[in-house]
């Protein structure tokens, strides 16, 4: 039986789908976490072609397609309501061998959590240090303490802990230059006889997004260009605001929601690309090593695909250090080049000024009708987790 052991700072996404990929290969894995416990946040979550193959690749592929809602049409539009662009997302389906899936991030958290069975899962724990090869201090519930293990999977995300120690010079975060709001409709509570089409709707310096979820709830998203450390506003009623002359169901679909149920972020991203995400026996995953802006929908995608690709090449060799050097090998260009697409689309969709055919026709190449992403980017997908279950050579 396996001995190795590996510590997995995170229960996010990626944290804890790295955690279920390594059990069922037959590690020893403990994770920490933060917060004091885990809590339904969060609202909607869609989950493209990539990021359905990473949940198969680890085995969770029939709980994903039994609790989310596989997309169907998809378009873009402006707030007029005239279409700019219409997805056959029948043909990325034939291409790509998966639908994208959407569901409410609770859900996505809680079947991962359902999924970890013999992780050991300290929650209350806060990563505060390294004090050495494979050995992590801590902050707990009873004080400060330290843990050693085989591999260190740091999963702490956008504002990790351990990537600060590891690289005290990056500069961490930036800031992208909008912000959003995030909200789900309840169940009965959207617009009678609204269609199950996944839209976008582009405006000046703002987009509004709407995407249909299981059970007859409605996930939506408004971003507003908005210099940093300005403020915005936060009601729901001034979302609204912004938005009463758009095109229908979004009135309707603001209206019907509650206001407690409204999430503003300010988005920020790792514009600075790490040299590496590996030093000794800790390896950097999800946003921890590459956080990106949620332009094309890939955040949790990646972490994903780096959770079943570091999985993979530990569970297929005895060298460790052969199996992280080429997890980063193939992760790490693969992931900046999937985080300089998404924060160029950002830009180009965020001006303030006027759509025109000019300035869509860059955004174009790395939207739904496309793969979901750039056409080189979507080719790369599939060998991702192929090339991680080769086994892994120095």
């Amino acid at each position: 039986m396996n001995s190795s052991h590996a510590l997995i700072v995170g229960g996010g996404i990626g944290g804890l789908a790295t955690a279920i990929g390594l059990r069922r290969a037959g590690w020893r894995v403990t994770l920490l976490e933060r917060a004091p416990a885990f809590q339904p946040l969060g609202s909607g979550i869609t989950l493209a072609p990539n990021a359905v193959r990473a949940l198969d690749a680890l085995g969770l592929g029939a709980p994903l397609r039994a609790r989310g809602m596989a997309q169907g049409a998809a378009g873009l539009r402006l707030p007029s309501g005239r279409w700019l662009m219409r997805a056959k997302v029948e043909e990325l389906q034939q291409r790509m061998g998966v639908p994208t899936f959407a569901l409410h991030c609770a859900d996505l958290h809680d079947l991962l959590i359902g999924a970890a069975e013999g992780t050991e899962i300290r929650l209350g724990h806060t990563a505060t240090g390294l004090l050495g090869p494979g050995t992590l201090a801590f902050e707990g519930p009873d004080g400060p303490g330290e843990l050693t293990a085989d591999v260190i999977v740091a999963a702490d995300g956008i504002r990790s802990n351990v990537r600060t120690a590891l690289f005290p010079g990056h500069p961490g975060p930036a800031y992208a230059g909008y912000v959003t709001w995030r909200a789900v409709v309840e169940a009965g509570r959207a617009p009678a006889g609204m269609p199950m089409v996944t839209t976008e709707t582009w405006g000046r310096g703002r987009r509004f997004g709407v995407i249909p979820l299981a059970d007859g709830r409605v996930y939506w998203y408004s971003t507003e260009s908005w210099p940093e450390g300005t403020g915005a506003y936060d009601t729901l009623a001034q979302v609204a605001a912004r938005h009463a002359d758009w095109h229908r169901p979004i009135p309707e679909l603001i209206a019907a929601t509650s206001p407690d149920a409204l999430i503003r972020h300010d988005i920020h991203a790792l514009a600075a690309p790490l040299d590496t995400y590996v030093s000794g026996r800790v390896a950097l995953l999800g946003d921890a090593a590459h956080a990106l802006t949620p332009d094309l929908g890939q955040g949790a995608a990646q972490a994903l695909e780096d959770a079943a690709t570091l999985t993979a090449f530990l569970s297929a060799t005895d060298d460790v250090d052969a199996a992280l050097l080429r997890y980063d090998q193939v992760r790490r260009p693969r992931s900046q080049q999937v985080a300089r697409a998404s924060a160029q689309v950002g830009r180009i969709i965020q001006l303030r000024h006027p759509v025109a055919d000019a300035g869509l026709a860059p955004a174009r190449r790395h939207l739904p009708d496309r793969d979901h992403e750039n056409p080189r980017l979507a080719a790369a997908q599939g060998g991702v987790i192929r090339a991680a279950r080769r086994p892994a050579h120095p």
